[in-house]
């Protein structure tokens, strides 16, 4: 039988978030005071985004697969009314802790990305999607389902890996640091490792990723209807970042 690939990485943060992985740690109280001074940092990546880049932000705004109380809290003490949409209950947790510590207003859901049937086509202003679409295996279907919940001239906010990364041999990278390319893409965990690598990553509790191609990730939202009006390369702390940027973050409207 196959592996649930959404039970299974379900419970894989759920687990990071007992663990403090840095990807489950809330925003601080003074980070969100810093918000409410106008001081909103990059969501997504390093760089701060061009102006103009984001509506204002009073609408309703999809926060998908983005739980931890990071995106979901900045977004909402900048005004919006913010529903956080994440596969992780003990993710979502992490929101309704700081809204409560913080006296904000968030709603919180639980559910698979590339399935929003609990919303209503043209709910949205905006959708905030962090570095996510890596864990699931259909990447079109999470672009179609952004493009039905948003209101016309409503916006996607879509950061993801750079597809490159997947090539290179994690166990090189963590031993020695060596960038060895070792893998053809387009790149998936139960084809890519041997069955004693794919073992080993289950049973350590790794979540299970795929790499997409730049035709799904960036064709597949024009695809889905989406017109394409912004796109920055960023990085975030990792070996491969020193020779080239790791995060693709696109901006596309809803005609």
């Amino acid at each position: 039988m196959r592996m649930d690939v959404g039970g299974h990485n379900r419970n894989a943060w759920d687990r990071w978030v007992d663990q403090g992985d840095r990807r489950t740690v809330p925003v601080t109280s003074e980070e969100i005071a810093l918000v409410r001074e106008g001081k909103l940092p990059p969501l997504g990546g390093r760089k701060p985004l061009p102006p103009g880049w984001l509506p204002p932000l009073a609408g309703e705004v999809l926060c998908l697969a983005t739980g931890g109380g990071q995106q979901g809290p900045l977004l909402a003490a900048a005004g919006a009314q913010v529903t956080v949409f994440d596969n992780s209950p003990r993710q979502l947790d992490q929101d309704r802790m700081v809204a409560r510590r913080d006296g904000l207003s968030i709603t919180t859901v639980e559910g698979d990305m590339t399935n929003l049937s609990v919303f209503a086509d043209g709910t949205f202003d905006l959708i905030v999607n962090p570095v996510s679409v890596c864990f699931v295996e259909n990447v079109r279907a999470v672009w179609a389902e952004c493009f039905r919940v948003l209101r016309s001239g409503g916006i996607l906010h879509a950061a993801f890996p750079n597809p490159v990364i997947y090539t290179l041999d994690d166990d090189s990278i963590e031993k020695s640091g060596e960038l060895k390319m070792v893998h053809p893409l387009p790149y998936a965990d139960e084809e890519a490792l041997s069955q004693e690598q794919f073992k080993r990553h289950v049973e350590n509790g790794g979540a299970l990723e795929y790499s997409h191609s730049l035709e799904e990730l960036i064709g597949g939202q024009l695809d889905a209807g989406f017109q394409l009006t912004g796109l920055i390369e960023d990085s975030w702390d990792s070996p491969e970042a020193k020779y080239f940027p790791n995060c693709i973050i696109t901006r596309a409207i809803k005609p």
